[in-house]
């Protein structure tokens, strides 16, 4: 009798509801770069895996990239797609759906340029760097890889070159609202001499 207790006035605990996030509403789009198969040495032997490169984006200002490393393939792809949705820059666009201006970028041996391109131009760009820039939504650009060929590389310039131009722009927001606050006050000594 003493190991049956019971307790009176017991509250019942409510679990909070799951509430989704905004990344889970937002529906993205996937493009393989690169499955590659990695060998690592141990003490047995040679363990093989595969590394998978992703791109992920929802072609409305929103690109990144992931990788995943697992025994299976699709592992790998599942693990570098969920990699690549905690790793999402927004990137700024124009009307004609361009970029705002040229850029350039490097990482690692591998360095590329974009540039701003008219409408109905298309994307001009090869490698790792046309995906990307078409998950972000950029309908008219023209891009050039120089040095290295390396997929992964180049993918990932392309990212810091995309994240740069946000940077940039944000910048220049606050450099314009300075000198449009500096020529006011210019002009309101002007106004009262």
């Amino acid at each position: 009798m003493k190991k049956e207790k019971i307790i009176k006035n017991k509250k019942l605990i409510k679990k909070p509801k799951r509430s989704t996030t905004r990344l889970s509403k937002l529906k993205f789009e996937e493009k393989i770069l690169e499955v590659k198969r990695v060998t690592k040495v141990v003490k047995g032997g040679k363990k093989m895996t595969f590394r998978a490169a992703v791109a992920v984006g929802d072609t409305k200002r929103k690109v990144g990239i992931g990788i995943g490393r697992a025994d299976d393939v699709n592992l790998a792809i599942d693990k570098a797609i969920l990699n690549a949705k905690k790793h999402l820059i927004n990137v700024p666009l124009t009307k004609k759906l361009s970029i705002p201006h040229f850029i350039s970028a490097d990482f690692g041996a591998s360095s590329i340029m974009i540039r701003p391109a008219s409408l109905g131009t298309g994307v001009i760009a090869g490698g790792s760097m046309r995906p990307i820039l078409e998950l972000a939504g950029i309908k008219n650009a023209l891009g050039k890889q120089l040095g290295s060929k390396n997929i992964l590389n180049n993918a990932k310039a392309s990212i810091s070159a995309l994240s740069l131009l946000a940077q940039k722009i944000e910048l220049a927001k606050y450099q314009s609202l300075g000198r449009e606050k500096f020529y006011k006050k210019i002009m309101k000594e002007f106004k009262n001499a």
